[in-house]
Formats: C-alpha cells, sequence, structure tokens
C-alpha cells in the first residue's frame, strides 16, 4: 500500500516538475521567440555555426523538444537546408544536456526549496504587471520555482530503499552491465520518454532514482541513452503530414540518436571509464554516502560526454548523412491536385504564435504563385479564338479558383486561432496583416476567373474585337502581370521603397483604367461598334483594376511599416 501510495507521489511530484518546465520554456520563447528564431535563420550559414545555435538556444530556452519543433518548421517553409537543420539538432542534443547539469548541481546540493520560494517571490508582482514583457518574465520565474518544487517533492517521495528489499533485488539484476541488461534499460528509459515526452524529466527522475540508491550507476547510464531515443517523438509527432523536407529533419533527429545510442551500447564499458576518468573519485569503487552524492554529476557528465562524442562522430559527415535521408524519405507531393489541406507543425508544448508565421506566409506565397499561373493562362485564353481550348480552360482555372478558397478558408481559419492564443499586440497586428493579404490573393483569383468566363461568353457569342482595342486591353494585361509579380517577389518584405513602387504601379493601372474606360464610352457614344463587344472590353479593364486594388492593399498590409503611414497616405 505504501509502495502505491508513493508512486502516486511520484506520478504528482513529476506532474509539477513538467508543469514547471513548461511554464519555464514557454516564457523564455514568449521573451526571446522573434529574436531566436532571427538568430536561428543568420547562424545556420555553415555547420559549425548551426550547431552552436542549436545548443545556444536549448541552453536559453531550456527544451531540446522545442528547438528541434522550431527547426522542423523552419525546414517545413524552406528557411533553412536539411544539412543546416542537421548542425542545429546535434547542437540540440547537447544543449539538452544542461538541464541534467542544473538537477546535479543544485537539485542535490543546495536547498531547493529555498530557490523555489524566491523564483516565485519574485515572480508574484510581476505577474500583475500591466505590460507584457515583465509577465513573460513572471512566467520565467514561475517556472523555475515550480520546477525545483518539483525535483524537491520527487526526491522526497521516493519510499525508503531499506523498506523494499524485493524491488531493490529486482533492480539490481540490471546492475551486471552485461548487453542484455543494458538493452532492458535503454528500451524501459525510450518507453518512459516518449511517454512523458521530455528527456529533462526523465533524465531528472533518473537522477533521483540513483540519489536514493533505487539503481545503480550501470542502470542509470543505461536510462540516459534510452532518454536520447525517446526525446526524438515529439519532433517526429510534429512532422506528421506536414512537407518531405520536415520529415526529413525529423527523421534524422531519429536516425543521429538512435546511431548514436547504438554506439553507445556497443563501445557502453569505455565510455563509462572514460567518464569515470574525467569526474572526481572512482565512482566503480564508492559506497554508500560518497557514492549517493557522486551518482547526479556522473550522470550529468555521462549525458553530456554521450551527446558530444556523437556530434563528433557524425559531424565530418553531415552531407552523406542528409543524402541517405533523402533516399529513406524520398520527394513526395505536400498537396493532391484538386484539394487543399494545409500542413503546419502542431504542437500542444509550443504556445508560441511566431513559430507558425512563417508557414502561413510560405502557404501565401503558393497563392500568389497561383495567381500568376491563373493571370497567364488567362492572357493565352484572352487572345484565343478556339472556343474548345477556351472551355477547357474554363474548367482548369475554376479548379485552381476554388482551390484558392480553399486555402483562404484553411489559413484565415487557422491564423484566427493563433489569434485567440495570442495575448501580444505585436502578434494581433501581424495576424490581422496575415488575415487580409490571404482575403485579398483569393479575391484575385476570383477577378481572373471572371475575366475568363467573359472569354467564354465573348467566343460563344461570336464577338471579335477590334485589333487596336485588343492591343490596348494587353498593354493593360502586361502591366497587371508585372504588378502580380513585383507583390509575388517582394511578399513579406518591407521598407519604403516597396511601398512607393507599388502604389506607382497602382497608379499606373487607373490611368490605364481611366483611359481605356474614356475610350470605350467615346466610341460607344459615336456609333458603328458593336455595343456587346464595348461593354464586354469595360467588364474586362474592370476586373483589372480591381486587381490592381487587390494588389495595393496586400502591400499595404504586408509591407507598410508604422513610421512610413503618414509619408505613404501623400504618395
Amino acid at each position: 500500500m505504501s509502495l502505491i501510495l508513493s508512486l502516486i507521489q511520484i506520478i504528482g511530484s513529476l506532474g509539477l516538475f513538467l508543469y514547471g518546465m513548461k511554464i519555464l520554456s514557454d516564457g523564455l520563447q514568449k521573451s526571446a521567440g522573434a529574436k531566436l528564431k532571427t538568430f536561428l535563420q543568420l547562424m545556420t550559414s555553415n555547420r559549425f555555426m548551426a550547431v552552436f545555435t542549436g545548443l545556444l538556444i536549448t541552453i536559453i530556452i531550456q527544451s531540446s523538444s522545442a528547438t528541434t519543433v522550431m527547426v522542423v518548421s523552419f525546414v517545413n517553409a524552406n528557411l533553412i537546408t536539411l544539412v543546416q537543420s542537421i548542425g542545429v539538432i546535434m547542437g540540440a542534443n547537447i544543449g539538452t544536456t544542461v538541464t541534467g547539469w542544473i538537477v546535479a548541481l543544485v537539485g542535490f546540493s543546495m536547498d531547493i526549496t529555498l530557490i523555489s520560494l524566491f523564483s516565485i517571490a519574485i515572480a508574484l508582482p510581476l505577474m500583475f504587471s500591466s505590460k507584457v514583457k515583465r509577465r513573460e518574465i513572471a512566467e520565467i520565474f514561475l517556472g523555475f520555482g515550480l520546477l525545483f518544487f518539483g525535483l524537491e517533492y520527487l526526491q522526497a517521495s521516493m519510499p525508503d530503499v531499506s523498506q523494499h528489499t524485493e524491488v531493490l533485488a529486482f533492480l539490481s539484476r540490471f546492475e551486471d552491465g552485461k548487453l542484455s541488461s543494458i538493452l532492458i534499460c535503454v528500451v524501459i528509459g525510450t518507453i518512459l520518454t516518449c511517454i512523458v515526452q521530455s528527456s529533462s524529466a526523465t533524465m531528472a527522475i533518473t537522477i533521483t532514482m540513483a540519489y536514493q540508491g533505487w539503481i545503480g550507476v550501470w542502470t542509470a547510464a543505461a536510462l540516459c541513452l534510452g532518454q536520447n531515443i525517446g526525446t526524438t517523438i515529439t519532433a517526429y509527432l510534429a512532422s506528421l503530414g506536414t512537407s518531405t523536407n520536415a520529415r526529413r529533419a525529423a527523421m534524422a533527429h531519429i536516425l543521429f540518436n538512435v546511431i548514436g545510442s547504438i554506439i553507445a551500447i556497443i563501445f557502453f564499458r569505455p565510455m563509462m571509464h572514460m567518464v569515470n576518468a574525467i569526474t572526481n573519485g572512482n565512482i566503480f569503487t564508492m559506497t554508500g554516502e560518497p557514492l549517493q552524492q557522486s551518482l547526479p554529476t556522473f550522470l550529468a557528465a555521462f549525458h553530456t560526454v554521450f551527446n558530444v562524442i556523437n556530434t563528433i562522430i557524425f559531424f565530418p559527415f553531415v552531407n552523406q548523412f542528409a543524402k541517405i535521408i533523402e533516399k529513406l524519405v524520398p520527394t513526395k507531393e505536400t498537396y493532391s491536385e484538386d484539394t487543399y489541406h494545409f500542413k503546419y507543425i502542431a504542437n500542444t508544448r509550443m504556445d508560441t504564435p511566431e513559430i507558425y508565421f512563417l508557414t502561413v506566409k510560405q502557404e501565401m506565397a503558393k497563392m500568389a504563385d497561383l495567381c500568376l499561373d491563373m493571370f497567364k493562362r488567362y492572357e493565352k485564353v484572352f487572345e484565343s479564338q478556339d472556343q474548345s481550348f477556351i472551355e477547357k480552360e474554363v474548367v482548369e482555372l475554376k479548379k485552381k479558383e476554388e482551390y484558392a478558397d480553399q486555402m483562404q478558408e484553411q489559413l484565415i481559419d487557422f491564423c484566427v486561432k493563433l489569434q485567440q492564443d495570442s495575448q501580444s499586440p505585436t502578434n494581433a497586428a501581424m495576424l490581422n496583416s496575415l488575415i487580409r493579404s490571404i482575403d485579398e490573393i483569393e479575391s484575385i483569383t476570383d477577378s481572373i476567373y471572371n475575366m475568363t468566363k467573359i472569354s467564354e461568353d465573348r467566343i460563344k457569342k461570336e464577338i471579335v474585337f477590334d485589333a487596336d482595342e485588343k492591343a490596348d486591353v494587353l498593354e493593360y494585361h502586361h502591366l497587371t502581370a508585372k504588378f502580380l509579380a513585383f507583390i509575388k517577389e517582394n511578399l513579406g518584405k518591407s521598407n519604403f521603397k516597396i511601398m512607393r513602387d507599388a502604389h506607382e504601379f497602382e497608379n499606373a493601372m487607373n490611368i490605364e483604367h481611366r483611359r481605356l474606360s474614356d475610350e470605350v464610352h467615346d466610341r460607344i457614344q459615336k456609333g458603328n461598334v458593336s455595343v456587346k463587344a464595348e461593354l464586354m472590353l469595360l467588364e474586362v479593364e474592370r476586373n483589372l483594376e480591381h486587381i490592381g486594388d487587390y494588389c495595393l492593399n496586400i502591400a499595404e498590409a504586408s509591407f507598410a511599416e508604422p513610421k512610413h503611414a503618414a509619408v505613404l497616405q501623400k504618395v
């Protein structure tokens, strides 16, 4: 009965530890999330910097899972390459060992109750601040406090080993250092980490059990290897249903940790003796309290040495490793031909909406590509006199227009969900901008399809445009195509020159629209023209003018900076 009660206490303590870790990681991400993403992009120029980046970011946000999910999302948005992502993952594996050192050096050698209360005392007044930044800092201190409280209760809830000799006798069977015992412990460590989805938490449990005398040094070290395999489950789950490159990044994380663990199992004894040589005392001859005091530091050192050696082994072969991953995860179309399914990185442990902005912007770029493709096909339709060709293109462009509708619906729905989760005014403004841009891009596809239907109506009614009239409209087409290409090329950029050029494009299109409209009305008043043909030309010109307006709206939503707002009103 006492063992069951202790188990319940251990689970509750673990829950408090995990909750503290989550709040700490979330607070760190919210406080430095945008800067970290910029840093991640800038510092992955080569393999050395990629490893350093993964190491530093994981140390800062105290979560290798958060780092690897961030990496997968960047790869999914084509912002970093597979080779760069492998380097960051290597660094993240080293960075995650810092948590073990914190637990070993602070959690078992100091009065952590005092540390916990001090952290929470700092967090309390900041939590009620009107400033978002201070509330984010409060989360960091609160997370630290709860994390150490969880660790304190975890230590206290471990039952007295002397009262459960039968359990101790069972666990001692795995302390012989044999291959079978090592493999069993690796599997147990993997399963536990997959369930908890936090190698930091399972590492804390392992160190605590070792400190309390429940498991020995060989068993604890083998559990650490399993934890390195189990931690890959988070990135794998995040990559499900995403792009090929994102799934490749997740696979790289899995293989890197699995192969490294296999190598470590093969050379388990030499690695244990290597760690023993660089730590104080001889862990294999210690007993009693000296062993109890030395085990946490030994295990933290073992965890670090394993990940550093694994990185050193793989580092020279990153390019070859990436090619193997590309063969194991072949290229696959992200979307079907007619139905859109928004693929995004989903991870319940990451509550920072900024991480998803890049993926949404990538989808917006695809919508812009769709617009350009539709407009090019429409231009051929406008110039054609082949009824079967036009009818066929109407069907195809209808499919594309419906595809754009699906993109609009799913992307805006996702942005609204992000908006509900975001408490940052900057994030809310960014999401409003994205929603507006997505809506305007979809409206462009509507106008293109409308003009295609006008051409279909023209050919069915056997209406032929005058050569000069057609030439004037073609010039308007070329100007519109340039504006669309300009928007696509500069989507997501932000500077005054881009906004100025966008206004110049829109002004040129307005001038062209007024000129052509005046000419049409003049011809109708003079007579001797087909009124139906002229009205069709007016309808085409009106849709082209709408496309110009939509493009400018996208520019204003996506590109305009607040400091330029007053100037832009005069442009």
